[in-house]
This record gives structure tokens, C-alpha cells and sequence, in this order.
């Protein structure tokens, strides 16, 4: 046996460290090329943009089936299913808004109003407590 088969071989059993290897030492954090193949391979193809997401979803919408889209696209039935739920509730968020509240309007006027008053009244109470009252000194009308 040649000492590279040797090598080789010591390499794969357990218990052996490969060489320059010490017990408990750590690997190196960049991939390998064969772990770099295992990750590629639970990809199922291209990324998907969210405009091809909402494509999809808008065939499903329109009555498509689950399983021919599937099959079509070769993408997992929960994970059109997920992008179908995702989509409406996203729709009925967005539905849910208003552009104009009167309700929100009236609101945020009376909160301004709020703090204007307020402000007004910390500045009267620190005139009032330096001794420079809110009304001028002199005589008063009675």
C-alpha cells in the first residue's frame, strides 16, 4: 500500500485525525466545495422574486389548481399555499387602511392642541415660581 492510500484511509476512519489535525481542533468556517454542492442541491432552482410570487398567486387566485402549478413550477403545494395566505393577508391589511380619517384628522388636531396648552402652562408655571407672575404688577382694577 502506498502511503497516500494510507493516508486516505486514515483519514475517513474514526478517531484518526487528518493531518496537521489535533484532537478537539476546529475546521476552517469556509465551505468546502462538496459542502457547497449539499447546499446548492436543497435549492429548488432559481430565487424567486416577489413579482413571480405574485404571478403565481394571481393564477391561483383566478382558479388554477394547486397540484398542475406544482407541478408546472416545481414548487412544493405548501409553499404556493404559504405565498397564497400571505398575499391575502397582506391585501386585507392594506385594504384596511384609509387615506383620508376624519376620525384619525379630528385626533391628531386635538393632540397638537394638547400640547400647546400644555407647553403654555409649564412656561406660566415657571414665570409664576421666579416671581414674575402671568399678570404685571401694579395696581389692580376693581
Amino acid at each position: 500500500m502506498h502511503k497516500d492510500e494510507e493516508d486516505m484511509m486514515n483519514q475517513n476512519r474514526p478517531g484518526k485525525e487528518a493531518p496537521g489535525e489535533e484532537e478537539g481542533a476546529r475546521r476552517a468556517t469556509e465551505a468546502s466545495a462538496g459542502d457547497r454542492a449539499v447546499c446548492a442541491s436543497y435549492k429548488s432552482g432559481p430565487r424567486w422574486s416577489s413579482s413571480r410570487k405574485r404571478d403565481v398567486v394571481l393564477r391561483i387566485l383566478r382558479g388554477e389548481s394547486l397540484d398542475s402549478l406544482s407541478r408546472e413550477l416545481a414548487v412544493e403545494i405548501y409553499r404556493l399555499e404559504e405565498w397564497r395566505d400571505s398575499a391575502l393577508s397582506s391585501m386585507d391589511a392594506g385594504l384596511k387602511t384609509r387615506k383620508c380619517d376624519p376620525v384619525k384628522a379630528e385626533l391628531d388636531a386635538a393632540l397638537k392642541r394638547i400640547g400647546e396648552l400644555t407647553m403654555e402652562n409649564e412656561l406660566l408655571y415657571e414665570r409664576c415660581r421666579k416671581g414674575n407672575g402671568p399678570f404685571p404688577k401694579g395696581r389692580s382694577r376693581g
